[in-house]
């Protein structure tokens, strides 16, 4: 069925006004076609997002990890699963075939059994970027235990809240990880965490860095021995369409994090979709995104989504500057790779190191570039594109969430022709609609609103864990009947969207309303300039007023900051005009980051405001320190 990979545009608005006309027609036609069922469904959706309540496939019975796995042992039981590369390129690369993957995943499932996991219960999986992660959220969904991935990141407090939020039995971790020439003490995290995680009474402990660490009797074990003794044959468990697969926290603009609940068929059907498309997958291509398995990325396109496909995934232990800002390319010379899907954030800090990395390398195999986490500024786009891509491998810039569970709006590459900043067109089943600020949705083009979704989608988050209410007043409260993004975006001349950013970093100067977005691309355009992040501050005269923070590219000289400002001000007057002048600009060392790359804006917020009796939990920062600094030298 050729609605399943779309190979030209006349395709995609065939194959989208078809989704569109009759949804549920069209994804009982992609799951049934596409997808292995023990049970069909009764009925493929009800929804009401008044409550709300949307339930896809119900009625029907299913095993991701038989989708994932199995179906693939006759036909792929050779082929690489999962390209495991280590922190350290001396150390050679793992090849996990589908066969080798079925065996690993039973037995760690067998493991969770034999420890007293079921059907349900909830297992907090903090691991670094090694085999066991991936192996273990699959053998999670095989017994139909719920896993809650926290990134190996977080602190010992962001830990801690998670597993108690969701009531976690089990945690997996190992006894430390890499992150390039640093080792980090994974273990005393963890251990840390479960002096106030009274209902964990199980820690498995996979060995990666081979230190001596602390080992609670009657609590905590070795992984490996388990894994040894353990078979590799495991009955997959027979899942409802609707039971939870699933839990993964994301930081709320406002207090604790929300545990989002992602549900298995509608999940499984959406992101295998995605995948397949807006790669452009071909059997035999390696694929390779860079995210943490933490993170949704990670969840959606390392692991089901490409799986779903019978896909060859990289998984990458390290980070883009060990042992040197060429690690990237490398990898992609040395496994042939040929979609490449990363941050922008990313892209800026390797663009910062010139081409004289990148020239080493050979990118040839590359076909398709990806961009994720946040809006791609025009200046990383365009040095992606040219140096990375050499003008040949279009970029898709996807726009999507935690909640969404998959890709939104993107580029389908060779397909839909690319344009720097703007995420182009929804996908497939996609019904986005902007919103002014009256609640009434604006037609046409060339218009800029808040963005909504009017029409639920398979993978969409069906609740946050233990508090419908906050799910309900935080997505579907602010416009009736729309699931409520949290994001600007405008729509241009030929319907194509650019997210603008948070609504909430939307700033009122005078009256009128600037998108921080577009400024804070103005501001990157100085050739000083690493980044910025741009937020309001209360001013006498035009009730707000803007305040930058700037970080420098440090190129070895001090510049004058007075003639600075006045360039970065220029350059605002010319991209965007005088109204989008900052009144204060801060220069700083580096700005507040989540570990998945984004700009706490929320804290910056705070300072300019002069309010920093309250920031928050600043604990699960990239960097921390930064804050401290930041408020130090506030104007």
């Amino acid at each position: 069925m050729s609605n399943y990979h779309i190979k030209h545009l006349e395709e995609y608005y065939q194959v989208y006004r078809k989704s569109l006309r009759n949804p549920e027609a069209f994804w009982e036609e992609i799951a049934e076609e596409h997808f292995l069922w023990r049970k069909k469904w009764d009925r493929v959706l009800s929804w009401d997002f008044s409550k709300p309540e949307i339930k896809w496939f119900e009625g029907a019975q299913l095993n991701i990890t038989e989708n994932c796995i199995d179906r693939h042992l006759t036909t792929r039981g050779e082929k690489t699963a999962i390209l495991f590369e280590p922190n350290d390129p001396n150390d050679p690369a793992e090849h996990i075939t589908y066969n080798d993957l079925y065996a690993r995943v039973n037995k760690f499932a067998n493991v969770l059994k034999a420890q007293g996991i079921k059907k349900g219960d909830r297992v907090c999986i903090y691991l670094p970027m090694i085999p066991e992660l991936a192996i273990s959220v699959l053998a999670c969904a095989r017994i139909g235990a719920i896993h809650s991935v926290v990134f190996a990141g977080f602190s010992s407090t962001a830990l801690s809240t998670r597993i108690n939020d969701s009531d976690c039995k089990m945690v997996l971790t190992s006894d430390g990880s890499y992150r390039g020439s640093k080792t980090i003490d994974l273990k005393g995290i963890v251990d840390e965490a479960l002096e106030s995680c009274p209902d964990v009474h199980t820690v498995l402990v996979a060995k990666r860095i081979h230190s001596d660490i602390n080992m609670k009797s009657g609590r905590d074990q070795w992984l490996q021995p388990l894994l040894d003794n353990a078979s590799v044959d495991c009955e997959a468990e027979i899942m409802q369409a609707e039971d939870p697969l699933f839990i993964l926290y994301t930081s709320g603009s406002t207090g604790k994090p929300k545990g989002m609940v992602h549900t298995t068929a509608g999940y499984m059907v959406y992101t295998a979709y995605t995948f397949k498309n807006v790669f452009q997958y071909k059997e035999d291509d390696v694929y390779w995104c860079t995210a943490d398995i933490g993170w949704i990325t990670g969840h959606s396109y390392i692991v089901y989504g490409p799986l779903a496909n019978g896909a060859t995934t990289v998984m990458f232990e390290g980070v883009p500057s060990y042992p040197d800002f060429g690690r990237f390319w490398d990898i992609v010379q040395k496994h042939k790779v040929n979609q490449f899907y990363t941050a922008p954030t990313a892209i800026r800090a390797l663009a910062k190191q010139g081409t004289e990395l990148v020239e080493k390398y050979d990118l040839s195999s590359l076909k398709v570039l990806g961009s994720v986490g946040e809006p791609i500024n025009e200046e990383a786009w365009h040095w992606y594109n040219d140096n990375i891509g050499k003008k040949q491998s279009p970029i898709v810039d996807t726009w999507w969430q935690t909640e969404t569970g998959g890709i939104m709006v993107s580029p389908i590459p060779f397909v839909t022709p690319t344009k720097p900043t703007y995420a182009t067109l929804p996908f497939i089943g996609i019904q986005p609609a902007l919103m002014d600020e009256n609640g009434q949705e604006l037609k046409g083009n060339q218009v800029e609103g808040r963005l909504c979704i009017k029409f639920p989608w398979p993978s969409i988050a069906r609740t946050i864990w233990g508090n419908h209410e906050r799910y309900k007043e935080t997505y579907f409260s602010a416009y009736e009947n729309k699931y409520f993004t949290g994001d600007g975006a405008l729509r241009d001349e030929v319907g194509y969207y650019r997210i603008t950013g948070r609504v909430d970093d939307v700033i009122i100067v005078s009256g009128h309303n600037l998108g921080t977005a577009p400024i804070e691309d103005a501001v990157n355009e100085h050739p000083a300039v690493a980044e910025s992040a741009i937020v309001g501050f209360p001013h006498d005269v035009k009730g707000s007023a803007l305040y930058g923070y700037v970080t420098l590219k440090d190129t070895g000289e001090s510049r004058n900051h007075d003639n600075l400002r006045k360039e970065i001000n220029q350059i605002i007057t010319e991209h965007i005009g005088p109204i989008a002048k900052l009144d204060k600009i801060q220069f700083t060392s580096g700005l507040p980051k989540t570990r998945s790359g984004k700009i706490m804006r929320r804290i910056l917020r705070k300072i300019a405001h002069k309010d920093t009796s309250n920031l928050g939990d600043t604990s699960t920062l990239l960097n921390p320190e930064v804050v401290q600094d930041i408020m130090d030298n506030v104007l």
